[in-house]
Parts: C-alpha cells; structure tokens; sequence
C-alpha cells in the first residue's frame, strides 16, 4: 500500500473512467499546454472561490455531482474524484481530479461557506463552471481571486 492511501488520500473504488498516459509516446508529439494570453505564457488559471451565505454545503454525493458538471461545462478530462464527509459538522472536503489539474471544495455548513480552488490548464476555462456553483450553492456572495501559474516572460 502506498503512502498516500495510508493517509486515507486515495479513494478505494476510484471512478471507472481514469486514463493512464501512454509512456511509449514520442516527445516530438506531446502537446504543450502552457496558455499564452494578455502577452503572458502560463500554465493554467487557478481560482479561488468563496462562497459566502450558501446551502448544500453537507452532502459529498450531490458535491462531487455538481463538481463534476462543473468540470465537463469548462471543457475538462475528468479522471477521478473523492470526498470525505465530516461529523459533527457535516462538512465535506473533496477533489475532483482533472487531465487539466483540478476542482477542490471545502465546506463549513455550519458557518454557510466554501472554499473551492479550480485549477485548469489547456483550453479549459475555469470561469464557465462559476454558474453551476451558484446555481447548485447559492451563494449570496462570491469571492473571486484569479492567479495564472507557471507565468513566462515573452
């Protein structure tokens, strides 16, 4: 057993549609996914998202639900999730594992707040899964904090 599944960090019944990567490809082919935008070359978007005074903030299956949709509306690969439910609280803290990185989420019921990090690389675009949090959260207020990681200088 590896160490991370020690840690409880690795889920046991991973979802059926991970993707190994080929490790005979030729290195001439891999695609790079670095983004170039604004004259800036970077790896990926990485939001940060609070979500002030939302609901459904204690049940894993309809988080990863709602995480996944989020996912495929940006345009991402997804290959596996997990998420751990809380007592007494009833928080939930989880990933949403991603070709492109990742969406993680957690919850504080008991305060109506979550804090998801929505991490993307490629053609991916994080900002499209913001409405399928408020439609399912329904946050009265979103803080929002964008960072481009792996920033180049052109």
């Amino acid at each position: 057993m590896n160490a991370l599944a020690q840690l409880g960090m690795v889920s046991e019944n991973p979802r059926n549609n991970q993707v190994s990567a080929d490790l005979h490809e030729n290195i001439e082919d891999r695609k790079d996914y670095f983004i170039e935008r604004d004259g800036m070359r970077f790896a990926g978007t990485h939001l940060l998202v609070d979500l002030w005074d939302a609901t459904s903030l204690d049940n894993p299956e309809e988080i990863d639900r709602v995480l996944r949709e989020a996912a495929v509306v940006a345009g991402a690969t997804i290959l596996h999730s997990h998420f751990h439910h809380f007592s007494p609280n009833g928080g939930v803290s989880g990933v949403v594992v991603l070709a492109e990185s990742h969406i993680s989420i957690h919850t504080w019921p008991e305060r109506n707040f979550a804090a998801l990090d929505i991490f993307m690389c490629g053609s991916c675009d994080p900002y499209t899964s913001i409405p399928v949090l408020q439609r399912f959260f329904k946050p009265e207020r979103i803080v929002l904090d964008e960072q481009r990681r792996g920033r180049e200088n052109l």
